[in-house]
């Protein structure tokens, strides 16, 4: 990639976002598989706001934050593959067609992940989520059955994101690690594409916090 004067392209609020569900899925796994129960709603808690704010910012965050910016039209899909085909990959100022869909696909995941654990239920009755009380018990063990099932959905999904990242580092020399580390890409991959800020908007920074803050003390108090 070429190497040049560098730009913001991630701002630091949806990197701080990224690298912390990675580390909460590896630790909610763990607590989980070890019945550390008390830890994995916790934790669960606190994903909850993650996913809740990063929905949040993609209405008020910087352009590569928006969902706006999302390339999702047949015709962009279309014509990012055929470019593939023939070995040319052009960089995007933000999330490609491809990665767009991944990012669609995980977060979906996600929410449907914490949304059956907040009701689920286990066999016993002994542990259950925050929100178990509003549902039936038969109707908890069914949230449970889906939590298992769209964890696994949500590991596959999360391993061919994995395997995408390292095909573009392969065969097309992208590291799309380093920028959501440094935020930064070379400006010269993007060619005459505008550009825009990916700067904080401390003010929506804020209000995008404080959304997600409601979220979960909504949830800790529902139940």
């Amino acid at each position: 990639m070429a190497k040049g004067n560098r730009i913001l392209v991630w701002d630091g609020a949806l990197r701080l976002f990224h690298w912390s569900t990675v580390l909460l899925v590896v630790a909610m796994w763990w607590s989980a598989e070890n019945h550390m129960m008390d830890w994995h709603r916790r934790m669960g808690m606190i994903l909850v706001g993650l996913v809740t704010f990063r929905l949040a910012w993609g209405l008020l965050g910087p352009r590569t934050a928006r969902f706006t910016s999302w390339q999702l039209g047949p015709g962009a899909m279309l014509g990012y593959l055929k470019s593939l085909k023939h070995g040319v990959h052009k960089p995007s100022f933000g999330h490609n067609p491809i990665g767009t869909l991944s990012v669609i696909a995980m977060l979906a995941a996600l929410c449907v992940q914490l949304g059956t654990g907040l009701f689920a239920v286990d066999v016993d009755g002994l542990e259950s989520g925050p929100l178990s009380t509003l549902v039936s018990f038969e109707a908890g063990r069914q949230a449970a059955e889906i939590h298992e099932v769209s964890f696994n959905i949500l590991v596959a999904l999360i391993g061919l994101h994995v395997a995408a990242v390292a095909v573009y580092l392969i065969f097309f020399k992208d590291n799309l690690v380093r920028p959501m580390v440094t935020g930064r890409r070379a400006s010269e991959d993007f060619g005459d594409v505008p550009l825009s800020d990916a700067k904080l908007s401390w003010l929506r920074l804020a209000i995008a916090v404080a959304v997600a803050l409601a979220a979960m003390w909504g949830i800790s108090n529902a139940g």
